[in-house]
């Protein structure tokens, strides 16, 4: 399906389908009255607004569940886009990156499992039929772990509460394996410390526990 979105406070479209038509801006600089036109089938004058869809009277039962599909694909593929633009940004702009973030509606920590998984997963490793939350469960496993599990997911058509199921499962019987052989390390940091070493992690598109302990390995092998 293609989207088209449209800014009416600038009047430009990109993407969409033929026989779509920009929204024609009603408040020039009003944030919270944009338009944002997704496929929703302007042809049928849908309009939408941040806490409002606008249908009107005598839809037929085709275009509404049209309006239903593309609003499916919109709430699956706006975590990746979100990934993708805080990739983007913090490669293209990390001097100005944390600024942008706090003007968002998205608390912080939510942004950044969002980039986390984008990094991890190129657009070329994503499975349409799987959630962004799908691919989070599996993100900190290795890259053959994480396509066996979202394949199986995918086939047997697994919810996200399901895949997270199967993958505590599987974790338990590794632990009790190596229950005796494990150790358990505790560590206290400061906010600022905190902060910086997930920084660092993120960068390198690592989980802050595995990025600590790689560092500490090569710490031990460069004083041997």
């Amino acid at each position: 399906m293609d989207l088209a979105l449209t800014d009416p406070r600038a009047g430009i479209r990109s993407g969409g389908t033929r026989g779509s038509h920009a929204t024609r801006p009603t408040a020039a600089g009003n944030r919270d009255r944009m338009f944002v036109t997704a496929g929703l089938g302007n042809d049928v004058g849908i309009q939408t607004r941040r806490a409002e869809l606008r249908i009107p009277a005598g839809l037929t039962f085709e275009s509404w569940r049209h309006i239903g599909c593309n609003l499916t694909m919109i709430s699956n593929s706006s975590g990746w886009w979100l990934g993708d633009w805080l990739v983007y940004g913090e490669n293209r702009f990390p001097e100005r990156y944390r600024v942008v973030l706090d003007e968002t509606t998205l608390d912080y920590k939510t942004l950044r499992n969002y980039a986390w998984v984008a990094r991890r997963f190129p657009p070329s490793r994503r499975r349409d039929g799987l959630s962004l939350q799908h691919h989070a469960e599996v993100a900190a496993l290795p890259k053959a772990d994480q396509d066996r599990w979202l394949k199986q997911a995918e086939r047997e058509k697994w919810s996200t509460r399901r895949l997270r199921k199967e993958l505590r499962q599987t974790q338990g019987t590794a632990d009790e394996a190596s229950e005796e052989k494990s150790i358990k390390f505790v560590m206290s940091l400061d906010a600022g410390r905190k902060d910086l070493w997930t920084h660092a992690a993120d960068t390198v598109g690592m989980p802050l526990q595995d990025w600590m302990a790689k560092v500490l390995d090569e710490a031990a092998v460069a004083v041997e």
